[in-house]
């Protein structure tokens, strides 16, 4: 028995992968789309690209990894019960509860590393996320200026610049500046610095000139310079914004209600994340039992089980449908966070209880009295 449990755990693993990979790849192509752009036309370096992009796998696996095990366990068991192996083993007097283990014991597994996940590798992935989605709005350095290319930063402001030195500092700097419409200014400079304001990036020239023409007027005027500076601020913010509730600790979210910069409705999200983030890997558990108890409780038909199979995943869809809504209440008010709790609770009780007491004979007598 110990080693067909091992047999079963292995199947159930390989699937529980390839479904997660196959998945998560598919998310991750649909959600890496956004950043195509910054490579292509921003010139953001592929490894940067990367790193934001991995940033996203420890949530997507989060989201995933209940529906995957489900599907693994239903396609493991059905197959099972298709090459009569659960036929034979029940025959031989094994309990349902007894051939729900190795399922039992791989979402359970995957609960306890759904608990890390949630609690720490996704905080960590996020607040990495928010510092290189920073970097890339305000590097305008080595983000924005690429080198021997005039580059559109704003509507109306065109940046040149000849070449990257080492130390940060550009070289040969061109500007065209019409986004005042009474007049249009013309800078060139030798070299700049980038510095970063609370007002945005900020280019300091030095040795440069600067031409600027009057558009009513048509009046022009010239000034040479030692040192001059211009505001590219308008692009986003120069202070990083706030972390999401995704990237705070569980004491952080638990303690929300006493955060002042904080609604109402922001603290009841943040409260609701933390009880997430303590719930949702049991989902894993409470999938996997739903994936192997109609299969192990119903009787065996030789056309298939698909009125069982059509159960279980409307039941899995029904499960993931409420949470959502739940969730979204619990926005509003903290009291739907028992429904919340329940929406796991109670499938995980009816599976258990299914699994150790359901008896078929019963139902088929009381059928036969009906009857009669």
């Amino acid at each position: 028995m110990k080693k067909l449990n091992i047999y079963i755990c292995r199947q159930i693993v390989v699937g529980f992968l390839l479904v997660t990979f196959s998945l998560m790849s598919i998310l991750w192509l649909t959600q890496s789309l956004r950043f195509v752009e910054m490579v292509t036309n921003k010139g953001l370096p592929l490894s940067l690209f990367v790193k934001m992009t991995s940033c996203l796998m420890p949530r997507l696996f989060s989201l995933l990894s209940p529906i995957s095990i489900f599907v693994a366990v239903l396609f493991v068991y059905n197959r099972m019960l298709s090459d009569r192996e659960l036929v034979v083993m029940q025959s031989a007097g094994i309990s349902p509860w007894q051939n729900s283990k190795p399922a039992v014991y791989i979402g359970l597994l995957l609960s306890v590393f759904g608990l890390y996940i949630n609690n720490f590798a996704i905080p960590n992935a996020e607040k990495a996320f928010n510092e290189l989605e920073w970097q890339v709005k305000n590097d305008v350095s080595h983000l924005m200026f690429r080198e021997g290319e005039f580059t559109t930063l704003q509507n109306g402001l065109t940046v040149f610049i000849t070449s990257h030195e080492k130390d940060g500092s550009v070289k040969g700097i061109l500007i065209n500046d019409e986004r005042d419409p009474q007049k249009k200014v013309t800078v060139s400079a030798e070299y700049g610095i980038i510095l970063y304001t609370e007002k945005g990036p900020r280019l300091i020239m030095i040795n440069g000139v600067r031409h600027e023409i009057d558009n009513k007027s048509g009046r022009f005027s010239s000034l040479s310079f030692d040192r001059n500076s211009i505001d590219f601020g308008a692009q986003s913010s120069g202070k990083k914004k706030d972390d999401s509730a995704r990237s705070k600790t569980l004491s952080e979210l638990f303690n929300a209600k006493s955060n002042p910069t904080l609604t109402e409705q922001e603290a009841n999200r943040y409260i609701l994340e933390g009880h997430r983030r303590l719930i949702s890997p049991f989902f894993n558990l409470v999938m996997a039992l739903l994936g192997c108890t109609g299969l192990l409780i119903g009787n065996f038909n030789r056309r298939g089980q698909t009125k069982i199979i059509s159960c279980s995943i409307s039941c899995m869809v029904l499960i993931e449908a409420l949470d959502l809504a739940f969730g979204n209440l619990c926005g509003k008010s903290l009291y739907f966070l028992i429904l919340v709790y329940l929406n796991m609770i109670l499938p995980f009780v009816i599976c258990i209880y299914l699994l150790f007491f359901y008896n078929p004979a019963w139902f088929v007598r009381h059928k036969n009295r009906s009857i009669q």
